[in-house]
């Protein structure tokens, strides 16, 4: 069998361990790159590298390094590949891009261009195309520009190979299944447990290293409960071959099981233990571990030989708790010493600072990336010449009696406002929010809403709920408040929110709001780059939670976006300062003949390509035009029969002839857009100016109803001026 080049990817620090494990597999040049793992082998090697690799995310095939410049080259050099021997023109395929190349600036259109090379060249030779299929494709592509080169690659591993098949049940952030392989590897488990010592995990959420630990001790195949794989529609995978090393993987998982020591996994938490039971039970290791509810003070390590304690206590500095949770980590190191001689211990800790409150000293220290947290993994070994004296204690954690199901909240007095509400109360008044609106949102199938508003003066953030994501907009403090309070605030803020959303941090997306002047307004936040889908409706949009100060989707425009679908039918229609073209996708699906998006920002413009394009709504009866709206105006003569406008508050972008204040200057900008209004058309005017006042006498002409109330949607209803929006018509309709 030939051999061919192969590349494993993993996280920051697993390299090492992923390495070992490849060359153990049969792997031969194995070598370190950005990102993962280099390897060379035959198809048997990635095979076993898929069904074996505890450590790798995922198992790539590089089909070709191209030099690329801008997107158009992308999409030359893709054309030329031969997909033809990798798919059936009958398949399925789904494509992921990363990178960003010059044209290409976000990882939607990169895996646009890509897969219209692909889709192109089939039906060019086949007459036929391939669906795109984004749950189980056939053929799974990832394609990575850097530096100029593009690296276009088969994934042969399908869903990230972390998805083992048995996590049903989980806590709030969990960790991944690879890491915490990683964790137990780097941990010396292996060896523990070939010498037939226990391990015990006490905090363990939602039982991943448990598991983990059952299946290296019984020699179980990780991918083994796995049905789908990337390769599994290829035209180049060899059933045989798969079939007979699923086989052999069975076999030493028949073997291996008589040889997993004494597993203890335990929780204070009753949610993690029932958690770790399901799970345990789908991974078919229930019967191997023992599973109960214990206080960390209540441990005990069983008789017989010493073995390993590892531990994955809440990082305080993530979670803003360092104090409370400083408490544990002396708990644990009091308990380490005074009853687990003998045994070595690891902590996984996203503050290594606070490893230091358990009077022991680490004779190992590991780095691991835990999303986007850098992380330390603490090695101990429990022996009396390891101890040191602790630090002066921290705040102990207050105990609620028969055990309370998570850490404490922080509590501070003072801050923002008047009062003293404690976290406490600001997690009370999330929840109920979250009841009443998230029925309301149910029912209404919003997906996509704010959650709260400043609504205890304390906690002044905003807080949108886009599906699995949360955007939270921190609200400047006045220069009165004490900013060593205002940062306390918000570390609780960021404390509560992934524990009562149920949600992984990595998942919350903060930024600090203040006033926009000048050309700061246009500026972008950061330069990440990352969009994500969102519905709203029959719509699709791309929203960006980090590079721009809004994410390209006002929510409190909602009720107004579905006023224009609706009256969009059979019209043409023209959206004023389009921004991403939420406005214009709206008024697309809704059946408009033609839609023309004029905006000055080609960021902006680009957008709303990307927005049409992601709900199949890319033809030529859609236009950009990238201009200043006011000049524009001026010189346009096309008449249309439905209006958005809905300007900037205030803008002196660079690229405007003098600045624009929307309450000095609406009544001529609002004539202008007015003269291109067909008989019986309607233009819908919004602002979010909260003092702004209509100057109706400029306007005597035309007939104005006052929606803003009619598009104020519930989420919003607190605050009843978040925007007014007007409708005009000629006065003789």
């Amino acid at each position: 069998m030939s051999e061919s080049d192969f590349f494993a990817t993993a996280p920051s620090g697993i390299e090492p361990l992923l390495a070992a494990e490849l060359a153990e597999l049969g792997a031969v040049q194995v070598k370190p790159a950005r990102g993962g793992i280099r390897f060379r082998g035959t198809l048997e090697t990635a095979y076993r590298a898929c069904l074996w690799s505890r450590t790798a995310s995922r198992i790539l095939l590089p089909l070709a390094e191209l030099p690329v410049a801008d997107s158009q080259a992308l999409y030359a050099g893709v054309l030329d590949l031969p997909w033809e021997e990798h798919l059936a023109p009958e398949g399925t395929l789904s494509v992921e891009f990363s990178g960003n190349c010059p044209g290409i600036d976000h990882s939607h259109y990169g895996a646009q261009r890509v897969k219209d090379a692909i889709v192109d060249r089939f039906r060019a030779r086949c007459g036929q195309r391939p669906n795109v299929n984004r749950h189980q494709p056939d053929l799974r592509i990832h394609a990575q520009w850097r530096d100029g080169q593009a690296t276009v690659s088969l994934d042969l591993s399908g869903d990230s190979l972390h998805r083992r098949g048995y996590r049903e049940a989980t806590v709030t952030a969990p960790l991944k299944e690879t890491l915490a392989a990683a964790l137990l590897l780097k941990s010396g488990w292996p060896e523990i447990a070939a010498a037939g010592g226990p391990l015990l995990d006490p905090l363990c959420g939602s039982g991943t290293l448990a598991i983990e630990a059952a299946w290296i001790a019984g020699d179980r195949a990780p991918g083994l409960s796995r049905e789908h794989w990337g390769f599994s529609g290829w035209l180049g995978h060899i059933p045989a071959l798969w079939s007979r090393l699923l086989n052999e993987a069975r076999e030493r998982w028949a073997t291996g099981q008589s040889r997993i020591p004494l597993i203890l996994a335990s929780d204070h938490d009753p949610k993690a233990v029932r958690a770790t039971l399901v799970n345990a039970g789908r991974a078919g290791v229930a019967d191997r571990l023992r599973i109960e509810r214990r206080e960390w003070i209540a441990v005990e390590p069983p008789p017989g030989p010493p073995g390993l304690v590892i531990i994955n206590p809440p990082y305080g500095e993530r979670l803003g708790e360092q104090d409370e949770v400083a408490a544990l980590y002396i708990q644990i190191g009091d308990r380490l010493k005074a009853r687990f001689t003998g045994w070595r211990a690891a902590v996984f800790t996203g503050n290594p600072d606070l490893g230091k409150r358990m009077g022991l000293r680490a004779d190992k220290v590991h780095t691991f990336n835990n999303g986007p947290l850098e992380c330390r993994l603490l090695r101990f070994r429990v022996e009396p010449e390891c101890f040191v004296r602790p630090l002066p204690p921290a705040p102990t954690l207050p105990h609620k009696g028969g055990g309370s199901t998570r850490l404490p909240l922080p509590s501070v007095g003072g801050g923002w406002g008047e009062g003293a509400y404690g976290a406490e109360d600001f997690a009370n008044r999330l929840r109920k929010n979250l009841r009443h609106l998230g029925r309301w949102a149910a029912r209404e199938g919003v997906s996509c809403y704010r959650l709260y508003d400043a609504d205890l003066p304390e906690y002044a953030v905003a807080i949108d709920r886009y599906e699995q994501w949360l955007h939270v907009q921190e609200y400047a403090p006045p220069a009165s408040i004490d900013p060593a309070k205002a940062q306390v605030r918000l570390q609780q803020i960021m404390a509560v929110l992934p524990t009562v959303l149920e949600l992984p941090p990595e998942n919350v997306f903060l930024k600090v709001r203040q006033r926009q002047r000048g050309a700061h307004q246009y500026q972008k936040q950061a330069q990440q780059g990352r969009f994500h889908e969102v519905r709203e409706g029959p719509a699709r949009f791309l929203v960006n939670f980090t590079d721009y100060l809004d994410t390209g989707l006002f929510l409190d425009h909602r009720i107004t976006r579905q006023r224009l679908g609706e009256l969009a039918k059979g019209r043409r229609f023209l959206n004023l300062f389009g921004y991403t073209g939420t406005a214009t996708v709206y008024a697309a699906l809704g059946g408009a003949v033609s839609t023309t998006t004029v905006d000055l920002s080609a960021t902006y413009l680009d957008w709303a390509r990307r927005n049409l394009e992601l709900n199949g709504l890319n033809n030529p009866w859609r236009r950009f035009i990238q201009a200043d709206c006011r000049e524009w105006l001026v010189e346009a003569r096309e008449r249309y029969d439905l209006i958005f406008l809905d300007p900037p508050t205030f803008s002196n972008s660079k690229e405007m002839d003098g600045h624009f204040d929307v309450q000095r200057d609406h009544g001529e900008l609002l004539q202008q857009a007015l003269r291109l209004l067909a008989p019986g058309g309607v233009l819908i005017f919004s602002t979010n100016y909260r003092r702004f006042h209509l100057d109706r006498d400029a306007l005597t002409a035309w007939r104005i109803e006052d929606w803003s109330r009619l598009t104020l949607p519930q989420d919003f209803a607190r605050h009843p001026k978040i925007h007014q929006c007007y409708t005009f018509q000629h006065e003789t309709v």
